[in-house]
């Protein structure tokens, strides 16, 4: 069975850094666009940057300038890279990819389980 799988989350200081990672484990074809997403106590779920195949992204306006994303293809795994982490970065994020099985099938939009990201001192 095909998941995402994150890592990197943690407690951070403010100003400080974290990298998530994201692995597609199992058998697939290819993969589209893949991405980050957060989600604050009490607020609803946001996009925090995107990447497709062939390496362009696009970023929310809070994180851009502060967090990379990137993506190994060679190793299916897509990163998050914060730098200046502030306070209201703090939720839990999540990886998102959409798959494909085959080289006819649909895509299939995937998500992690999520990994917490906390920043305070």
């Amino acid at each position: 069975q095909v998941e995402l799988v994150e890592s990197g989350g943690g407690l951070v200081q403010p100003g400080g850094s974290l990298r998530l990672s994201c692995a597609v484990s199992g058998s697939i074809f290819s993969i589209g666009a893949m991405g980050w997403y957060r989600q604050a106590p009490g607020k609803q779920r946001e996009l925090v940057a995107i990447i497709i195949s062939g390496g362009s992204t696009n970023y929310a306006d809070p994180v851009k300038g502060r967090f990379t994303i990137s993506r190994d293809n060679a190793k299916n795994t897509v990163h998050l890279q914060m730098n200046s982490l502030k306070p209201e970065d703090t939720a839990v994020y999540y990886c998102n990819a959409d798959l494909y099985y085959s080289e006819y099938a649909p895509g299939v939009e995937l998500w992690g389980q999520g990994t917490l990201v906390t920043v305070s001192s």
